[in-house]
């Protein structure tokens, strides 16, 4: 009967945080439903109109949109790549017993706290930029010609830049994972003559297998939303160069005022969110239950 009054008085006591963030998600959600389906445009006032799924095709068939989605997959495997091919040996570098080790793991986490927006100026005007910027001083002094990197290679600036700031997260749950890692089995293999490599290949690396899962995972549903990188250094430029779907949406809303447009490719946006989580977290699982 205690056990009961517990319950009861547990979901008493969490029914307004739960009633509240429902409410919280879904009248946004049901506004933005609400403006898909109307011709709502912020410069014509009072002309708003039902138009059922013509704001649909129009953002779906617009050239803008495939563009917008090549770069954001783009975008999302270019990151995820790198931040799991570098984050694996920098785990694995500062796994190592060396002088100063927690100085150099704050040091190497560091950037992974630096809001986007404060990072992503700092590489536009100190590192990138085609004439004071630490790159192109380094190349002038080797005998090259700078480049001009958010004109010349834009989308690879803003990879570089968003995979800063990311490295650093996949560094430290694969260290964490890393030190879980049974000590035992790696010093059986040392004894019966295995080589570093195979060490790494046949112990280390399946043992990574779960973390790297959950990396791939936490990190591509944050990176389906990146905007601050690209509204700051490129604005989405040279032409739909760096394009995302989320920059696409805020252009349609916030530059063009098409809230109807940009309500729909919203949706559109959440749609394609959910498909490639829900792949992701069958992968997830299934490695888990492995």
């Amino acid at each position: 009967m205690a056990t009961q009054q517990t319950q009861v008085l547990a979901r008493g006591l969490l029914t307004p945080a739960v009633a509240l963030l429902l409410v919280w998600m879904i009248v946004p959600l049901a506004m933005t439903i609400y403006f898909s389906l109307l011709h709502y445009n912020l410069l014509d006032p009072g002309s708003e109109a039902f138009v059922g799924l013509e704001n649909f095709r129009y953002f779906l068939t617009d050239p803008a949109f495939l563009a917008s989605l090549q770069n954001t997959l783009v975008l999302v495997g270019s990151v995820l790549a790198i931040t799991i091919v570098l984050g694996v040996p920098l785990a694995l570098l500062l796994d190592q017993p060396v002088l100063g080790r927690s100085i150099v793991r704050l040091m190497v986490i560091a950037p992974f706290f630096v809001m986007p927006t404060v990072s992503a100026l700092v590489w536009k005007n100190l590192l990138l930029h085609p004439v004071s910027g630490l790159l192109a001083w380094l190349s002038t002094l080797v005998g090259i010609t700078p480049i001009d990197w958010f004109n010349d290679a834009p989308m690879t600036a803003i990879i570089m830049i968003v995979a800063w700031q990311w490295l650093p997260f996949a560094t430290l749950i694969l260290l964490t994972a890393l030190q879980s890692q049974d000590e035992e089995q790696k010093e059986a293999a040392e004894m019966d003559g295995a080589s570093a490599l195979s060490t790494f290949l046949y112990l280390t690396l399946p043992h990574l297998a779960r973390p790297i899962t959950v990396v791939i995972l936490i990190e591509t549903i944050f990176l389906l939303t990146v905007f601050a990188e690209i509204f700051v250094t490129t604005g989405g430029g040279p032409g739909l160069q760096t394009t995302n779907i989320a920059f696409l949406i805020y252009s349609q809303a916030l530059i063009q005022y098409d809230v109807g447009s940009a309500s729909a490719g919203g949706l559109v946006a959440v749609v394609i969110a959910n498909i490639i989580a829900f792949f992701l977290v069958r992968v997830v699982g299934r490695n888990l239950e492995a």
